[in-house]
C-alpha cells in the first residue's frame, strides 16, 4: 500500500499542500464564484464545469466518473524526441506510474480560497508543469486555467504545446438519454482564440427550445499572443482507434486542420488548441492561459471581454490575487485562535462550506445524489445560520422570503425555484412531507431575533403557499388549477397575507395535534433522517416531537419579549387558526390522541380550498400561556413515558415508532437499537432532565462512540432491512443514514451538550469529528467537514452539507460563548483549559451589530471549565459596566453600536 502523508497548512490564511495527491481516490476541490459558475477539479484535473442542471460545458460527473478522464482539463506537450506529456498525468505511460514506488514522475497540490495549483514534475523528461485553476471574483461564469511549462533539464527543449478539454455543452439528462441526438443539435465555431459551441435547441421532449447557452474553450499564450489552429472535433482529435489519454492529434503531432471561423454541426466537441512551437532553455517558463466559460445569454461578444481582461500573464495574475483577496476578506469572519493553529485554520474551511451550499445547492459537486439542482426546505433555513454569522446584512430578506413557502396547513412548498423566495407549485403527483420541516424556520429565526433584536420582524405580513396538496399532504384540493398561482387566496380571490408570528404558529400547532396512536407527531414521509421514509401511516417521531415542544416554549418567551419591547396586547391572527388555540376557546384533553386528530381534521376542512380572510384579535397574554401548556405537555409526556432501560442498565431516550407501531429502540432479539437523534433534541430542547443527560452520554459512549468513524454513530445496527421503518436499512451498516458518523447529528449532539452545560463531554464530540477530518490517511478529504464518514473513515458527500453551519454555531456560540440575547451581546465561555494557549489567552473574532469584535479571554491560572468565572470586562482598554453572572455577562446592543464601524474591536474578558 501507497504511504501517504498528509495535507499541511502554510499560512495563517488556511492554504495547504499535499504531495501525491493522485495517490488518493475521489479527492475533489470546488471552483465557484457568485457569478454562478460551478466547477470541481481533481488532482488529476477531472472533473465538471457547470452552471445549472441544464448547463454543462464538462460532462457531468458523479464521484466514480473521478477515475476516468474524458471529462479531464488536458494539455499536453509534444516534447522533440520524446513521448507526448500530458500536464494532468493522464497519458499512457503516466497513468502507470501511480503505483510504482520510484516514479521519475512527482506531484504536489498547493490549494486555497478558492484556487487549485497542482505542481507536476518529471525529473527523466526535465520538464515541470505548474496549473493553476480558479474562477474570478467578479460576474463572469468562467474558470480561468494558468499553464507554466518550465525545463528544468539542461538542454534546449522544443515542445508543441495542445490544450484538450471536450465540449459537453448540454443538460446532465442527457448523459444517457439522447446523448447521440443532442449532439447533432451542436453547431461548433472557430474564433481567433478558441472552440464555441452554440446548440441549436435545448432539447426536452415535453417542448424544445431554442438556445441561447454558448460554451467556450479559449487559449491564449502570456504575451497574448493567439493559437495556431483548432482540432473542434472529438474524433478528429483522437483519431481512429484513438482514445482521450492517446489522441491521435497529439501523439502524431499532426497540423492543426481548423483555422479561425471555421463552422461543424452534429459532432462531439472539443476545445483542442494548438499553440506554436515553443523554445525553452534551461530553467526558461512559458505560460499559456485557458478559459472555460458558460454565457446563457448568448452574448457573441463575451468571449472578447474574457480576452480583453485575462489574455495575458499579468492580467491572470491581477485576477488571482483579486479571488485570493475576495474569498480571505469573505471568510476573515468568525475566526478563532486557540492553542491550536491547525484547528484555527481547519475552522476557515468551515466558514466556506455554508456558501458553497449558497453557491451550489445540494447537488453539484461529485457526490451530487440529492437531485437535479437546488436546495431543500431544511437546506434554506440551517445555510441561513451560517450566513447570520458571516453575511447578516442580506439575512433578513432571505428569511422572509422564505417565510412565503410555507401553507396554511402547517406543511411548506419542497420544490423551490433558483431565485430567493421562489416556490413551485408541485406538477410531479408526489404527494409528501417532512414532519420536521416546521421547526427549522423558527430555529433559525430566533437566532436573527437574538444576534438583531429586530423583534418587529414578526408582525411584517407575507404570503402563503398554494398548490394542490392540503391537509399537511394528505388530500387534495380539487378546485385548485396551476393558472391560479401558487399563493393562498381568500374567497373574495385576493391573496391573504398573515405575520411571520402567524406563519411560525401555523408551523407548530398543526404538527402539535397530527399525532400518532402514542400520542407523539406523526413521522409522515420522513424527518430529518430522510431514509426513515416507509412508516407514513403508524410512523411517530419522537425525537422531533421534543424539538417542536422546545420551540413551542422558547416562542413563547419571545412573545412575552415582544409583548414588553413594544406593548402589544393583542396579536391579529387568521379567524381559522383559532380552532388550533384550543385553551382560549374549549380546551381539549391532550393526552386524547382522538380528540387531537379530530379537531386538527376541523381546522384542515376549514382552509382546505381557500379561507376568509377575516382576522380576530387574541390576547398575546393567552396565546403565551396557550404555546406554554402545549410545549410543557410535550416535555412532560416523553420524559413519562419514552425514557427506556435496557437489559444492560443503560437508560436513553427512544426517539421512533415504526410503521407497525412498535417502539423502535431499546432491546431486540437482533441486538440494541439506539438512535442518536433520540438523544440530540431532547437534550437540547430540555425534556431531557440533568440526571437523564448523564445516563444518555454513557449509553451514547456504550453504543454509538466508535472511533473507526471518527466519533458518534448515527444509529447501531439493526441487522435487518426494516421495511416498516425506512430505506436507510437496506444501505449497508456504516453508510450514509445508517449507522454512518453523519457530521450533521454528531455536532448537533456535541451543541446540544454544550447548552446543557456538559462542556468535557461536548469538547468530545466536537474534537472527535476535528480530529478524525484532519487525519488524511483515515477521512481522505481536504480541510472541511464531510456530510458523513463511512465504514472505512473516509469522509464522504465533502463540503455540501449543513454539518457546517451547526460547527460554526457550536465553536462561536458555545464553545466561546459569544452569541445575541433579543439584540443584547452575551458573553458566556464554555472553553476547557487545552483550549487556552500557552499563555492562557484564547480569541474569537465576529461580527455583532454591524461592528467587528474580538472576544479575547485571558485566563491566567488556565484553569478548566467550572473553575473559572467573569472577573472583568473592557473594550479597547475601557472597563465596560455590564451585567455579570458568574460566567455570563451581558453588554447592551447601544454599548456596540457606539463603537467605531470601521475598526476592530477588543473585547478583553479577564477569567479567574
Amino acid at each position: 500500500m501507497n504511504k501517504f502523508k498528509s495535507w499541511g497548512f502554510v499560512n495563517e490564511n488556511g492554504d495547504f499542500e499535499l504531495e501525491n495527491p493522485e495517490k488518493s481516490s475521489y479527492l475533489y476541490f470546488p471552483i465557484a464564484n457568485e457569478a454562478g459558475i460551478m466547477s470541481s477539479i481533481t488532482p488529476t484535473l477531472n472533473g465538471d464545469i457547470k452552471s445549472g442542471q441544464n448547463t454543462f460545458l464538462l460532462l457531468p460527473v458523479s464521484a466514480e466518473d473521478l477515475h476516468n478522464t474524458r471529462s479531464s482539463r488536458n494539455f499536453w506537450i509534444n516534447i522533440k524526441g520524446f513521448e507526448p506529456w500530458s500536464v494532468s498525468g493522464n497519458s499512457p505511460m503516466q497513468l502507470g506510474y501511480t503505483f510504482q514506488e520510484n516514479s521519475p514522475e512527482s506531484v504536489k497540490l498547493e490549494a486555497g480560497f478558492l484556487w487549485h495549483k497542482v505542481t507536476r514534475e518529471n525529473n527523466d523528461l526535465g520538464i515541470k508543469a505548474e496549473i493553476l485553476n480558479f474562477a474570478p471574483a467578479d460576474n463572469h461564469k468562467v474558470e480561468l486555467m494558468k499553464v507554466s511549462i518550465t525545463n528544468t533539464g539542461e538542454d534546449t527543449k522544443t515542445i508543441a504545446p495542445t490544450a484538450a478539454i471536450p465540449i459537453y455543452g448540454r443538460s446532465a439528462d442527457n448523459l444517457r438519454d439522447h446523448r447521440h441526438v443532442t449532439s447533432l443539435l451542436h453547431r461548433i465555431k472557430t474564433t481567433d482564440n478558441g472552440v464555441v459551441v452554440k446548440p441549436a435547441l435545448s432539447f426536452d421532449e415535453r417542448g424544445h427550445k431554442t438556445n441561447d447557452v454558448i460554451y467556450s474553450i479559449l487559449g491564449v499564450e502570456d504575451n497574448g499572443d493567439k493559437p495556431i489552429g483548432f482540432f473542434p472535433e472529438v474524433e478528429e482529435f483522437i483519431g481512429e482507434g484513438g482514445s482521450f489519454e492517446c489522441p491521435e492529434a497529439v501523439f502524431c503531432n499532426k497540423e492543426p486542420y481548423s483555422k479561425s471561423l471555421d463552422m461543424f454541426e452534429g459532432y462531439e466537441a472539443i476545445g483542442a488548441i494548438r499553440f506554436k512551437d515553443v523554445e525553452l532553455s534551461a530553467g526558461e517558463t512559458k505560460t499559456f492561459i485557458i478559459m472555460m466559460a458558460i454565457n446563457e445569454e448568448g452574448d457573441e461578444t463575451e468571449n472578447e471581454v474574457l480576452i480583453s481582461k485575462y489574455g495575458n500573464l499579468e492580467k491572470i495574475d491581477r485576477a488571482l490575487d483579486e479571488c485570493k483577496k475576495y474569498w480571505n476578506n469573505k471568510l476573515s469572519r468568525p475566526e478563532f485562535n486557540t492553542g491550536d493553529e491547525k484547528f484555527d485554520r481547519w475552522m476557515k474551511w468551515i466558514n466556506l462550506q455554508p456558501i458553497l451550499r449558497r453557491i451550489y445547492g445540494c447537488s453539484f459537486l461529485p457526490h451530487h445524489d440529492y437531485g437535479r439542482g437546488g436546495r431543500g426546505w431544511r437546506d434554506l433555513w440551517q445555510d441561513c445560520l451560517a450566513l447570520l454569522i458571516m453575511e447578516p446584512d442580506e439575512v433578513r430578506k432571505l428569511l422572509y422570503n422564505n417565510y412565503a413557502g410555507v401553507r396554511i396547513d402547517g406543511s411548506n412548498a419542497t420544490i423551490i425555484g433558483s431565485k430567493p423566495g421562489e416556490f413551485i407549485a408541485d406538477r410531479n403527483n408526489i404527494a409528501r412531507i417532512w414532519m420536521d420541516h416546521g421547526a427549522w424556520p423558527f430555529l433559525t429565526t430566533k437566532l436573527y431575533l437574538d444576534l438583531s433584536g429586530d423583534l418587529s420582524f414578526l408582525l411584517e405580513e407575507q404570503e402563503y403557499f398554494k398548490d394542490r396538496l392540503s391537509s399537511r399532504c394528505t388530500d387534495f384540493d380539487d378546485t385548485w388549477t396551476i393558472e391560479e398561482g401558487n399563493k393562498l387566496k381568500t374567497f373574495d380571490g385576493v391573496i391573504y397575507k398573515g405575520t411571520i408570528l402567524e406563519h411560525i404558529l401555523i408551523q407548530h400547532l398543526t404538527p402539535f395535534f397530527n399525532v400518532g396512536t402514542h400520542n407523539n407527531i406523526r413521522l409522515e414521509g420522513a424527518d430529518w433522517n430522510d431514509g426513515l421514509d416507509m412508516a407514513p401511516e403508524k410512523g411517530e417521531s419522537v425525537a422531533f416531537t421534543a424539538l417542536y415542544g422546545s420551540n413551542l416554549i422558547e416562542f413563547a418567551k419571545i412573545l412575552k419579549e415582544l409583548k414588553g419591547r413594544y406593548s402589544i396586547e393583542e396579536i391579529d391572527l387568521a379567524e381559522e387558526m383559532t380552532i388550533l388555540l384550543d385553551s382560549l376557546n374549549v380546551p381539549i384533553n391532550y393526552d386524547s390522541v382522538e380528540e387531537k386528530v379530530n379537531l386538527l381534521k376541523t381546522y384542515f376542512k376549514s382552509c382546505k380550498n381557500k379561507i376568509s380572510g377575516r382576522k380576530v384579535k387574541v390576547s398575546i397574554d393567552e396565546l403565551i400561556k396557550d404555546l406554554e401548556i402545549k410545549g410543557k405537555w410535550i416535555i412532560n409526556h416523553i420524559r413519562n413515558n419514552e425514557w427506556i432501560k435496557n437489559s444492560e442498565g443503560y437508560e436513553w431516550f427512544n426517539g421512533y415508532y415504526d410503521n407497525s407501531g412498535n417502539r423502535v429502540e431499546g432491546d431486540h432479539a437482533n441486538g440494541t437499537r439506539m438512535n442518536l437523534t433520540s438523544q440530540v433534541f431532547t437534550t437540547m430542547g430540555g425534556a431531557a432532565t440533568e440526571e437523564q443527560i448523564e445516563k444518555i452520554i454513557e449509553s451514547a459512549n456504550k453504543y454509538l462512540k466508535d472511533d473507526k468513524v471518527g466519533g458518534y454513530r448515527l444509529n447501531t445496527n439493526y441487522h435487518e432491512v426494516k421495511k416498516d421503518l425506512g430505506r436507510l436499512f437496506g444501505f449497508a451498516f456504516g453508510h450514509k443514514e445508517n449507522g454512518a458518523m453523519f457530521s450533521h447529528m454528531a455536532v448537533m449532539y456535541g451543541n446540544a451538550l454544550y447548552k446543557r452545560g456538559y462542556v468535557e463531554a461536548g469538547y468530545e464530540v466536537i474534537n472527535s469529528i476535528y480530529s478524525h477530518c484532519i487525519n488524511f490517511e483515515k477521512s481522505r478529504i481536504y480541510p472541511g467537514i464531510p456530510e458523513y464518514i463511512n465504514e472505512k473513515g473516509r469522509g464522504m458527500y465533502h463540503y455540501l452539507t449543513g454539518s457546517a453551519s451547526w460547527m460554526l454555531l457550536t465553536v462561536l456560540n458555545e464553545v466561546f460563548g459569544v452569541k445575541g440575547y433579543f439584540g443584547d451581546l452575551v458573553i458566556e465561555p464554555k472553553l476547557i483549559d487545552k483550549q487556552f494557549d500557552s499563555e492562557g489567552k484564547t480569541s474569537a473574532t465576529a461580527l455583532f451589530a454591524q461592528r467587528s469584535i474580538k472576544v479575547k479571554y485571558v485566563n491566567r491560572n488556565k484553569l478548566n471549565y467550572g473553575e473559572y468565572k467573569i472577573l472583568s470586562l473592557s473594550i479597547d482598554g475601557n472597563k465596560v459596566e455590564c451585567s455579570i453572572y458568574e460566567n455570563k455577562a451581558v453588554i447592551e446592543r447601544k454599548v456596540i453600536e457606539a463603537l467605531d464601524g470601521d475598526k476592530l474591536h477588543d473585547i478583553v474578558v479577564e477569567l479567574g
